[in-house]
């Protein structure tokens, strides 16, 4: 666990994360990170939520359409 401490930025707050948090997610600068309610309270991601409702609304069509897909890819 990492206990982080926020700093003021120009007009803003922001959070200072450690270089083995980073290393750890495999961020660097200028990478973006997700914040989402969990049951546990908040939580911090570097991955897209959306995108994983995307990829299973994509994986439901190409099963109900495996056949025309099938036609397609020939």
């Amino acid at each position: 666990m990492h206990a982080l401490k926020l700093t003021q930025i120009g007009n803003s707050v922001g959070v200072i994360l450690p270089k083995e948090v980073l290393a750890r997610l495999n961020l660097e600068k200028g990478d973006t990170l997700y914040l989402t309610t969990s049951p546990d309270g908040m939580r911090i991601t570097p991955h897209d939520p959306a995108f994983g409702e995307q990829m299973e609304a994509a994986r439901a069509i190409m099963k109900r359409r495996r056949s025309v897909l099938h036609e397609l890819a020939k």
